[in-house]
């Protein structure tokens, strides 16, 4: 076959082509591979709030905490005097689940008091060993001042139970009260839980009180 001049360099031509487009080729794979180094970095995510430090606390906590142990300690020791001066069964029963279940829980509050760098009450008024002052703890919602702690002591027998149902009742009313002051006005995750479980458990045993004085 006779190849003429214009034929050869239409060949020549193309193979020009052909190699252009093969060495574009090969750039576009070598800038793939280098896209690691030169790509502009990936959008920013979307910031997530961060979470209440577990040790975050506020002035209502230490004032629930120093509150409550003493409070506490005067329920475990009115009910310590049910286990020898009550006549009924019921009655001692209830106050040993009260103690049962407020000795760990002065446990708890002490331990808070303590890492927050906050003073632990050592009486049973919630201010004895803090600021030096003589008081009766009478100032906290549900507290029995001395001369009432008096008569429940001097009590015996159903005149006791029927004492220590009715001022335990108003003992544990002053307790939910400061209990829901935390909830609304508290920092800390562990104490606003530990309010709402004596929201809870002396809320029933309030109705239990009552059916047991006879009281609607």
């Amino acid at each position: 076959m006779n190849t003429t001049p214009s034929r050869l360099r239409r060949r020549a031509a193309a193979a020009t082509a052909v190699a252009a487009v093969a060495a574009l080729g090969l750039a576009a794979c070598g800038d793939e591979g280098d896209s690691g180094a030169t790509s502009a970095p990936p959008p920013a995510t979307a910031s997530v709030p961060a979470t209440v430090p577990a040790g975050e606390h506020n002035q209502a906590d230490v004032t629930f905490a120093q509150g409550m142990i003493p409070h506490h300690r005067q329920a475990i020791l009115m009910s310590e005097m049910a286990q020898t001066h009550a006549s009924s069964d019921e009655v001692k029963a209830l106050a040993a689940k009260i103690k049962k279940a407020q000795d760990p829980e002065i446990a708890t509050m002490t331990g808070w008091l303590k890492a927050w760098g906050e003073k632990v009450p050592t009486g049973m008024d919630g201010m004895d060993g803090m600021d030096g002052g003589d008081h009766d703890g009478s100032g906290m919602p549900g507290m029995m001042d001395n001369q009432r702690m008096d008569q429940l002591r001097g009590a015996s027998g159903t005149g006791f139970d029927t004492m220590f149902l009715t001022m335990m009742i108003e003992h544990h009313e002053g307790a939910v009260e400061m209990a829901k002051t935390e909830k609304t006005e508290g920092a800390y995750g562990p104490a606003k839980t530990l309010a709402d479980d004596i929201i809870t458990a002396q809320t029933a045993e309030i109705a239990q009180m009552k059916t047991m004085l006879g009281k609607s």
